[in-house]
């Protein structure tokens, strides 16, 4: 398979050892069947106490990532495919807000996404709009995996057309499709958070930061940062893939996650130890 990225555990560690932070998806690549498992949520603060930034880059709703921003051990969020950041400034005890369109073109998209949604229900009838969707603030989700279903490969292709029939960038996550007006996503908005919280331009950031996810709407990512992983279970994307990560771990899911965790520390120890290298 041309496709085909490498072993995890073949990635040299002098590469590994250099990464500041890593940045993950949060369904099946942080989550397992939905849910966290208790050695990907060790792994989390492991890697916190490691000092680690850790970055949460998902599709899920702002009033979720709120929640995140504030009581996980993350550096922030980047949420809705990138329609925002939330940072911890934890000198001014506040969350800082950052969003890639003005409060008034989210108005108006707002309006817009909700013919959107009509146009697609129409269009494919097994289709719903996501639970999460009364927490969103930029985009639009269409559930197909998460509480019903799961659809088939052709209907969620019509979701896409659909959207996109409407001007509406349209992504597939491993349970939704989401969709949004604005030329943004997650990779430009993990680099502006990258900019302005972690202080790193984008080249080092491109260099130093490990982006890991499992499906399509992370392959802006997996082509941004050259150390890129996908958790095993993104094996079934990788035929339609046009940018696919760069290592592969043994394990799925948040299993994989983990894996990937262990190996960046170890690494990290290694350099700082002088053996390794």
């Amino acid at each position: 398979m041309t496709n085909e990225p490498m072993p995890l555990s073949k990635a040299r560690m002098e590469i590994l050892s250099r990464a500041a932070g890593v940045c993950f998806d949060l369904d099946d690549t942080f989550t397992s069947s939905g849910k966290i498992a208790s050695e990907a949520w060790r792994s989390l603060w492991a890697a916190h106490e490691a000092g680690l930034a850790m970055v949460a880059v998902t599709g899920r709703p702002a009033g979720w990532c709120d929640l995140v921003c504030r009581y996980w051990p993350v550096a922030g969020v980047v949420g809705e495919n990138g329609a925002f950041y939330f940072a911890h400034d934890k000198k001014r005890r506040r969350i800082v807000r950052r969003f890639a369109r003005s409060a008034r073109k989210r108005e108006e998209d707002r309006r817009r996404l909700d013919e959107v949604a009509m146009s697609v229900l129409r269009a494919v009838p097994r289709a719903r709009i996501s639970a999460d969707q009364p927490f969103r603030i930029a985009d639009l989700a269409v559930d197909f995996a998460e509480d019903v279903g799961p659809l088939t490969g052709e209907e969620v292709e019509r979701v896409v057309e659909v959207m996109r029939s409407h001007g509406a960038a349209a992504k597939v996550s491993s349970i939704h499709v989401n969709c949004w007006f604005g030329r943004y996503d997650k990779q430009s908005m993990l680099l502006r958070f990258a900019r302005d919280r972690l202080d790193l331009e984008e080249a080092d950031a491109r260099r130093r930061l490990v982006y890991v996810g499992d499906s399509p709407n992370d392959e802006p990512l997996f082509a941004t940062f050259s150390l890129s992983v996908g958790v095993a279970n993104v094996r079934r994307f990788l035929p339609e893939m046009k940018a696919p990560p760069a290592f592969i771990t043994k394990g799925a899911e948040g299993a994989g996650f983990s894996e990937l965790v262990r190996a960046v520390i170890r690494a990290r120890a290694s350099t700082k130890s002088g053996g390794g290298l």
